[in-house]
């Protein structure tokens, strides 16, 4: 089942240095609850808040990572060598122009923000500060994902791996000192778990910015003022994959406000399942960015039929991957679900769920990969306008149905989600079949 030896060695090539690293992420995440925890849980809430809060600002600059990245596999693809850094210099002005002002908004316009997603004062206010101190670094994040594009683009993947390495071990460091007050620095409180991941951030963009400085410029790094069709490319590329991010981020609120209809052990079973679920998917994820520089760089050297055997080459790889990443949650789900919960009855509630939450990880694999494989082909608007409309022109509208109106509760809402993914895969896999990407020109 699995593709031949040489081209299963490259996927993985491409693929585990950024699985690497977004799994580190995911860790870093739990250090950091695990640190503000110990401030009480008006300061765990006040983070989770503004933490969520800065996920939505950051998906309006997240599709620049695969507008530089598609275009960067094509013109590496075409041997164009001076040419592959253009679109890196029209991400990077177009992440300042965007992310400044918005970053600016933000900042002015926090205590609004934050009392959209919660009423209580005490965690608002804590939200209010740490969100702040986010915010700040949101052109470096746009940046960095110009970066990241870019050097993914042209099979350099280890350089993400080794550059988010060093910028998290800074951001623990960082943290426990603003947080605490060690080593001289202020006692700031939660909002030092934000203060820290900013300065973290800022040392990750300036090791990015001087290490393709020194490496990039033959490419034409900062050399030649991009063409405004590079421009125009770019924002074709990045609009639809942010605003289909943003869509996805807020698909997830209107799950929880669906499961908060039911009662308040559905919200924290729901909680774990979607964490679980979310967490597990990220070398779906990394394997989606493997085929989209594979897949680019295929079709930069006019060779469609290999740029169509390698979507499916990935897909094979990460079936593979996810069945056995998922196998322990689906022979043992009271094992799993005991690390979390630790009620009874909410262990029997959760198990079925958890069992249909390991078939979705499969299930998911070919829509995450090919996915990914038509952003690296600059099919952005197809992905996003069939990502968006299996989430929430069928999924959501069932899971009120069945869970609520219905009253299957939990388990009738992960029956839906279930076929949601089914449904999401196969009409990925149709779209990739059918090959009209194959005509698109960047």
């Amino acid at each position: 089942m699995l593709p031949e030896r040489s081209r299963r060695h490259a996927i993985l090539k491409l693929a585990l240095p950024i699985i690497g690293g977004m799994l580190s992420q995911s860790v870093l995440n739990l250090v950091d609850a695990a640190l503000v925890g110990t401030l009480g849980k008006e300061a765990l809430a006040g983070v989770g808040i503004g933490g969520y809060a800065m996920f939505l600002v950051t998906a309006v600059v997240f599709g620049l990572s695969s507008g530089v990245q598609a275009q960067t596999a094509r013109r590496h693809g075409e041997m164009a060598w001076d040419r592959r850094a253009t679109a890196l210099n029209a991400g990077l002005v177009i992440a300042l122009v965007v992310a400044l002002p918005l970053s600016v908004l933000c900042l002015w316009q926090a205590p609004w923000l934050m009392s959209l997603i919660t009423q209580e004062a005490s965690v608002s206010d804590i939200a209010v500060e740490y969100f702040r101190w986010r915010v700040i670094a949101l052109v470096a994040i746009a940046m960095i994902f110009c970066f990241r594009g870019y050097w993914n683009g042209i099979q350099r993947t280890g350089l993400y791996l080794g550059i988010i390495s060093i910028t998290h071990l800074v951001n623990v460091l960082a943290s426990i000192g603003f947080i605490f007050g060690h080593a001289g620095l202020p006692k700031m409180g939660a909002a030092g778990a934000g203060a820290g991941t900013t300065v973290s951030i800022t040392i990750g963009v300036c090791i990015w910015a001087v290490y393709s400085l020194r490496h990039a410029t033959t490419s034409g790094f900062l050399v030649h003022r991009p063409p405004p069709r590079v421009f125009a490319n770019t924002l074709r590329l990045a609009v639809p994959h942010s605003f289909q991010q943003l869509w996805f981020a807020g698909g997830y609120a209107v799950l929880f406000w669906i499961l908060g209809h039911l009662d308040t052990a559905s919200v924290a079973v729901g909680h774990v399942l979607v964490n679980l679920s979310l967490f597990l998917i990220l070398p779906g994820v990394g394997l989606g960015l493997a085929a989209m520089s594979l897949v680019g760089q295929a079709i930069g050297r006019d060779e469609q039929s290999d740029a169509h055997r390698w979507g499916w080459d990935v897909v094979q790889v990460a079936w593979a991957g996810l069945a056995l990443l998922a196998l322990p949650m689906l022979l043992f789900p009271d094992l799993v679900l005991n690390l979390f919960l630790t009620e009874p009855d909410l262990i029997d509630m959760g198990r079925l769920p958890l069992q249909l939450t390991a078939l979705m990880i499969v299930l998911d694999a070919a829509a995450l990969v090919l996915g990914q494989a038509l952003l690296g082909a600059g099919a952005n608007r197809t992905v996003m306008t069939t990502t968006l409309t299996t989430q929430w022109l069928v999924f959501l509208p069932l899971a009120w149905w069945v869970g609520i109106v219905l009253g299957y509760g939990l388990l009738g809402i992960w029956w839906m989600q279930l076929a949601y993914r089914c449904l999401n895969s196969l009409w990925f896999a149709l779209i990739w079949q059918r090959r009209r990407w194959q005509e698109l020109v960047l």
